[in-house]
């Protein structure tokens, strides 16, 4: 890893300060919208909880009784609700299976070992499974994502060995300490810079809390 993660983290807290991400009543409702923000923004996803709530639906065993056209219509703000109601209902069921639905008990279990289980369940890849543990479980394992590759590509801190996610995760982890809640407050403000700033398309570099971060010839596109 070719940066100060830790200065650079400074550099970002005292831009942005706390971001309180993941928004979310309870641990429930953020395996909920982990799963459903796959491939979509937070207000979709917003919207289809909010009818899961009026429905009186956000528990894993209200949502297993569920018959599938209900729970399809409820999360259709999310968009590919057929997808991810088989999803959610993959999950629900291995929650169900595993520890009963009480997510106290399940979270107490091995990180590892519940990552494994995880990745396990239809529709659960590594993202997904590891904002799960953190924002959900509050365990220490660094989520990476898109914005955390652009951002980390395209400043040049990342190299060639870092090129996929368990081993950008690896290299991350490796030199920040393993506390949960600087890993949850650093993913969170990589998303708001990723979003704001650091864009896929012209990026405002000249704005953002990252500039002096930049290598000397500028950003670095990936291939």
């Amino acid at each position: 890893m070719n940066a100060d993660l830790l200065e650079i983290y400074e550099t970002l807290f005292d831009a942005l300060g706390p971001q309180d991400w993941w928004p979310a009543e309870t641990p429930f409702e953020v395996i909920v919208g982990a799963v459903l923000v796959q491939n979509t923004n937070w207000q979709n996803v917003r919207r289809a909880i909010d009818a899961l709530r009026e429905d009186d639906r956000l528990s894993p065993q209200r949502i297993a009784a569920l018959d599938q056209e209900k729970l399809e219509t409820l999360i259709r703000p999310a968009g590919y609700y057929r997808i991810k109601a088989k999803r959610l209902r993959a999950v629900v069921d291995w929650l169900l299976e595993t520890c009963d639905g009480n997510l106290d008990e399940l979270f107490k279990r091995p990180m590892r070992e519940l990552r494994k289980q995880l990745l396990a369940v239809h529709g659960i890849g590594p993202e997904t499974a590891d904002s799960i543990l953190l924002y959900a479980g509050r365990l220490p394992t660094f989520v990476v994502d898109a914005y955390t590759v652009r951002i980390f590509h395209r400043h040049g801190w990342a190299d060639a060995t870092d090129s996929d996610y368990h081993s950008l995760q690896a290299s991350i982890e490796s030199t920040l300490p393993r506390v949960e809640q600087l890993f949850n407050e650093y993913h969170a403000m990589i998303v708001q810079i990723g979003k704001t700033y650091c864009k896929k398309h012209s990026p405002r570099c000249e704005d953002c809390p990252l500039r002096s971060k930049l290598p000397k010839g500028g950003p670095i596109e990936m291939g």
